[in-house]
């Protein structure tokens, strides 16, 4: 019974493999490290192919970080000096073109002003004293141009007398010293006048308001008038005012004429005049262009995208404007990547966040021409 069973069992058992020949084996190992050779190199060249790719098709955009919101901004003063007398605006308030910033005290400038219309009329009084003058000089002239001609008719005739030696060489001598005396006068009276139409500017008739001190008179009251009228300050554009704590009712205003800098003012930052002002790499410039457009996000509204195109691209890097340039001369320096500013004038800014000037921004501009479109251009 016992062999019958395991004869059942050697029937229904699993067939045995047949013991793998080393030729096989041999030939399998090969193949398998010719594969991984193959998936190696193909895979470094694969990705080596992917970079050159992604490097060829990119270089389309330039963008840097050192870029910030600028606007147009002033310390608004005056030209004149006084004492400020009413302060209208307050920090951070937006004001309009035209509006009233402030007041100086208009009392002495009123005063000016009525002392120049005063001497005004003072010169034209004087204008008019100075043509009667001129006229009673013309008579004056005539009269004694009628004392020249009788004197030099007696003397004439007394010379004829004493030719004859009917009278005496002392009558004559008299009659000669009066015409002599009589055309002296005569002179200085024409000089006289002749000064006086000078003054007149050339002629008596002229209007009084021709003359040239009543000219002179006029101008003093226009800027007399001027001067008042700059006692009230007003906001030179649109813009929010700001630095103000330093301009109270009191403070004395010097005129940026009289000194080098105002004591007192008012900053004004734009709310239109807006741009963004990019430090750009000289070597990222080669081809960007005006009107190049422009991508660019505000730090201060993470998600928000604005687009913009260049305005501008400054005629000199940075460091030409410095105050105290780098010096190179001596060959003793280190080349560093100069940096241009770029002006970048906004288009659209989803939503209209309020932009401040200093704000920071990003900035990327697209060129339009990709590194390998460069190669092809030379």
């Amino acid at each position: 019974m016992a062999l019958t069973n395991t004869a059942v069992h050697s029937e229904y058992a699993a067939p045995r493999r047949a013991p793998a020949r080393p030729g096989f084996i041999a030939r399998l190992r090969e193949d398998r490290a010719a594969l991984r050779r193959v998936l190696m190199f193909g895979g470094i060249a694969l990705v080596a192919i992917a970079a050159l790719a992604f490097w060829l098709l990119g270089g389309r955009y330039v963008s840097t970080d050192d870029a910030y919101v600028q606007a147009a901004k002033l310390m608004v003063s005056t030209d004149v000096s006084g004492l400020v007398q009413d302060v209208d605006v307050r920090e951070g308030q937006p004001v309009r073109k035209g509006q009233v910033l402030f007041r100086l005290d208009p009392k002495p400038f009123r005063i000016a002003l009525a002392n120049a219309k005063a001497n005004l009329a003072q010169i034209g009084l004087n204008v008019q004293s100075m043509q009667e003058d001129y006229r009673r000089m013309l008579s004056d002239v005539n009269a004694q141009r009628a004392q020249v001609e009788l004197a030099q008719r007696n003397y004439q005739r007394y010379a004829g007398l004493l030719r004859a030696n009917a009278i005496a060489a002392a009558t004559y001598d008299q009659a000669r010293m009066t015409l002599a005396t009589a055309q002296q006068q005569l002179q200085a009276q024409q000089r006289t006048a002749e000064t006086q139409l000078a003054k007149l500017g050339g002629s008596d008739k002229a209007p009084v308001g021709e003359n040239p001190q009543y000219l002179q008179a006029e101008a003093q009251v226009r800027e007399a008038q001027r001067q008042l009228e700059h006692t009230v300050v007003r906001a030179p554009f649109d813009g929010v005012v700001t630095e103000d704590d330093a301009l109270q009712p009191g403070t004395l205003v010097i005129s940026a004429m009289s000194a080098f800098t105002t004591t007192s003012a008012v900053g004004l930052v734009s709310s239109k005049d807006v741009w963004v002002e990019a430090q750009m790499k000289e070597t990222d410039l080669t081809h960007v262009r005006s009107y190049s457009p422009v991508t660019f996000s505000i730090d201060a509204y993470p998600g928000t995208k604005c687009s913009g195109h260049v305005d501008a691209i400054s005629q000199g890097t940075g460091s030409a404007f410095s105050v105290l340039p780098a010096e190179n001369a001596s060959g003793n320096w280190v080349k560093v990547v100069q940096r241009i500013p770029v002006r970048v004038k906004i288009d659209n800014c989803p939503g209209n966040p309020a932009l401040r000037a200093g704000m920071s921004v990003e900035v990327s501009i697209d060129t339009g021409k990709r590194r390998w479109q460069r190669m092809l251009n030379g």
